[in-house]
């Protein structure tokens, strides 16, 4: 495959991935509004934790990069599959116990280390098409990144919320962040994993998409009990 196409597809899959990272973000930050109230301090909590937690996942990533390739698709299916399964597990929590604080701040702090550690594998991946100067590579993941932020960012309140409601945008999102992260591995550098790594891989994948997307069909009457607990506990909601 020609440098360029292999360069094009990965800022792609950094697109992609960006958009996906800024939806879970968003998502955590309406169910904290939805089930908690108090938007101004839980915003500001989401945020700072998944700031923080990106942070270590970067740091954390300088150990993964000498398996770039197969690091990056196991943080991508794992990204999908916690920033899947966020919303649910914040309602299931809800319901349960009439709290979902810290279940908000878990999946911040999870969610964030996953999306700190991709940046740093997609730098080796970027690198090892076609070498080039440290500023141009940052410049150009950076740019894709921030395109895909913007992508995510109005997707969420303009398409995915209206289509799929809060609960089943989230599977949904998860699903394309896992396939999109595994397919890239697969296409592009599948002559670094071993065959029965690639098969492992794609079963990974595969698993994930399946899970994610065998719970929408269930996320109907988890929010119809969510309404009842909320209605239960009286959840107070301080002026923002």
């Amino acid at each position: 495959m020609p440098p360029g196409v292999g360069r094009a597809l990965v800022l792609a899959g950094v697109f992609v991935c960006a958009a996906c990272g800024l939806v879970y973000e968003l998502e955590l930050i309406a169910l904290a509004d939805h089930l908690i109230g108090d938007t101004v301090t839980h915003t500001s909590v989401v945020l700072s934790l998944m700031v923080f937690a990106m942070g270590i996942g970067s740091l954390a990533a300088k150990r993964l990069r000498g398996r770039a390739a197969a690091n990056f698709a196991l943080i991508e299916a794992l990204l999908g599959l916690v920033g899947g399964s966020c919303a649910m597990a914040l309602h299931l929590s809800y319901v349960w116990s009439g709290e979902a604080r810290w279940a908000l701040c878990g999946y911040a702090l999870a969610i964030g280390v996953l999306i700190g550690a991709e940046m740093p594998l997609l730098m080796a991946l970027f690198q090892r098409i076609r070498a080039q100067e440290a500023d141009r590579a940052v410049a150009d993941l950076s740019a894709a990144d921030y395109v895909g932020a913007l992508l995510g960012g109005l997707a969420f309140p303009f398409l995915l919320l209206p289509l799929l409601g809060r609960l089943s945008a989230a599977l949904v999102t998860g699903a394309v962040n896992a396939a999109a992260g595994g397919l890239l591995v697969l296409w592009l550098f599948r002559r670094e994993l071993t065959r029965a790594g690639r098969w492992r891989l794609l079963a990974l994948n595969a698993g994930v998409i399946a899970v994610l997307l065998a719970l929408i069909p269930l996320m109907g009457p988890l929010e119809t009990a969510t309404d009842r607990a909320l209605a239960e506990y009286g959840t107070a909601r301080p002026a923002d």
